[in-house]
């Protein structure tokens, strides 16, 4: 459980580990390779055996790619891993491109010579993604070419580690909410009408959230890894490796699912001959249509049937999220009192911060895992907006900085997210400047009602305008989907700059978290998860509308507000946070704690 201090990689491991690709490319006949990021399961998280692209390159960030040449080679992140990719990879080895600018496909048609052969593993990649690449290569007059034996796999045979083998367990209908026969009849229903008689459905979070059941390959999230085959009445094969199944499990699962190795998934879909078949082109590989077209079957693209019952969260789990909160929310109040009192005067360091936050949490007696690793920046590490501390880069908190932590847990009840940016010392008028700003933004997507059928993107300017006005701004989303003790990134729901065609729903819980970073300086972040609920009525409306109830509770930090920049309903809707945090989390906390909380939750 307890989090690393070491990254899985560094910049040598390029030097190391490209002349080994590079030979077992030339031995099939390849001219270069692509890696992404994604494993078998397009997972964001992946475990040990699955991160290839750190392993390639050195990179660990949860977005990137690779190209692999025969005498150059380029490595690709977005916007939230720039500093981060600069510090992980050998710029003597690899160009740093932006993942999202041009990304691949654009460097496939600049870099790439006419009747190059560029090898993919169709496990790894999308169809749709795919394509793109397949087009940028045509246009540079090279061809990309299915690989049986990924070159990346032989290089790394010898010490790779083995796949997970977690036990899946049974998620209890007190916090499922849901037997998992009432749902596999609901989505088979919906997929029945939309002309479909079977779906694959591939991604791990689908698994677990269809099954009722968790398991433990996935690091910092309770995922399993497998497969299933859900058939329009409602029943389905589900195919994992025998090691993860217990006798336990065949019970939970009851008569209509059939549990099967994982061995037996090409058979099975060679079975789906002469059927119409609904798979997902965005969560599952090309692999899976290729295999699928092959057996004869008729492949329907659409949304994996899962992703949008499981983000619209149940009564049952909604109250899990709620209770979840209030548990996490104590146990980060101790540590924010901890971060305001005695570590004003040690000034601890990075690695320092993570550990008395996470034994915080572990006192609980409830925490399963973390959900993600502790984002935790002194100064200007908190301007590398995915930064974790390890040993080699952990900073030492001084006078005058901000302290950016973005931390989160998993309970059986729920999963957590929390970001807060704290004061130490006195800190510039600028800094204050900016963090208002932040805080102004999160204030406006926190308060915002809005009619049904609205997207995230239509709501991501009201975080961002109050850094606009200033010529300011960020680049990452503002909100993204969390779990219901599953993923703490979920989709398929997003606030964000992109456009998004998925309306926002009641029970859906997002993150609003806008930000601000100054490269070589700080970085500000204030985010709590909140869930979409029906609006209240309003005065004079015509029509009912929807809005946040916020789930997270803990204080921000005001010290570092320029109370002038607030307009008074600004200030209230503070105030009244502030009081409905020091209700809900002080009496849960000890009366040195209480104390403390008092002053921090105090009105402006």
């Amino acid at each position: 459980m307890r989090q690393t201090f070491e990254d899985a990689a560094d910049p040598s491991y390029g030097r190391q580990h490209l002349p080994l690709i590079r030979a077992e490319m030339a031995a099939q006949g390849l001219d270069g390779l692509l890696i992404p990021h994604e494993d078998e399961h397009q997972n964001e998280y992946l475990p040990a055996a699955n991160e290839r692209l750190a392993w390639a390159t050195g990179f660990t960030g949860s977005a990137g790619a690779a190209v692999v040449l025969a005498d150059k080679a380029a490595v690709f992140s977005d916007g939230r891993y720039t500093l981060q990719l600069a510090a992980q990879t050998d710029p003597e080895l690899f160009e740093r491109r932006d993942l999202v600018e041009g990304g691949v496909p654009a460097y496939l048609e600049s870099a790439v010579h006419s009747g190059a052969s560029i090898g993919y593993d169709p496990r790894l990649h999308s169809p749709d993604a795919l394509a793109r690449l397949q087009a940028s290569a045509a246009r540079a007059g090279a061809t990309l070419k299915a690989v049986q034996d990924n070159p990346l796999d032989r290089a790394w045979a010898k010490a790779r580690p083995g796949q997970p083998q977690a036990p899946v367990v049974a998620q209890s209908l007190d916090h499922a909410g849901e037997a998992s026969a009432d749902k596999r009849a609901r989505v088979g229903k919906a997929m029945a009408e939309a002309g479909a008689e079977a779906a694959v459905l591939t991604a791990p979070s689908s698994i677990a959230w269809l099954f009722n059941v968790r398991g433990g390959d996935v690091i910092r999230s309770p995922l399993p890894l497998g497969q299933a085959v859900l058939r329009a009445d409602g029943t389905a094969r589900l195919f994992l490796d025998p090691a993860k199944a217990t006798e336990a499990l065949g019970a939970w699962l009851g008569n209509g699912v059939t549990l099967e190795p994982d061995t037996a998934l090409p058979e099975a879909l060679a079975e789906l001959k002469g059927q119409r078949v609904l798979i997902d082109p965005a969560q599952s590989s090309a692999w899976y249509f290729d295999t699928l077209e092959r057996s004869g079957a008729t492949v329907v693209r659409g949304a994996d049937p899962c992703a949008l019952p499981r983000a619209c969260k149940n009564a049952v789990e909604i109250e899990g999220a709620r209770q979840a909160h209030l548990r996490d929310g104590a146990a980060v109040a101790r540590f924010l009192h901890w971060m305001g009192t005695e570590a004003q005067a040690t000034l601890p360091d990075e690695v320092e911060v993570v550990t008395k936050l996470e034994g915080f949490r572990e006192a609980t007696g409830a925490l399963k895992d973390l959900s993600f690793d502790t984002i935790a920046g002194a100064g200007p590490n908190g301007a590398v907006v995915h930064y974790r501390p390890t040993h080699k880069t952990n900073r030492r908190i001084e006078p005058g900085q901000f302290f950016l932590v973005d931390s989160g847990a998993q309970y059986v009840e729920g999963t957590t997210d929390i970001t807060r940016t704290v004061v130490f010392g006195e800190v510039s008028a600028e800094m204050k400047d900016r963090f208002t700003r932040v805080l102004k933004g999160h204030i406006a997507l926190a308060r915002i009602r809005f009619p049904a059928g609205t997207t995230g993107s239509a709501l991501d300017v009201l975080a961002r305008q109050p850094l606009w006005m200033a010529g300011l701004d960020y680049d990452h989303g503002t909100g993204h989907g969390v779990g219901s003790y599953l993923g703490v990134h979920e989709g398929p729901q997003r606030i964000a700059k992109a456009p998004n065609t998925i309306a926002l729903a009641a029970g859906m819980i997002v993150s609003n978290e806008p930000g601000y970073y100054k490269a070589g300086a700080y970085g500000i972040r204030i985010e709590n998860l909140q869930t979409v609920t029906a609006a209240g009525p309003i005065a004079g409306g015509e029509r009912p509308m929807l809005g946040f109830e916020t789930l997270t509770f803990a204080p921000i930090d005001r010290r570092a507000i320029a109370v002038e920049l607030l307009e008074a309903d600004e200030r209230a809707w503070l105030d009244a946070y502030h009081a409905e945090v020091l209700a809900k989390i002080g009496p849960r906390v000890d009366a040195e704690v209480r104390a403390w909380l008092e002053a921090a939750c105090a009105p402006l």
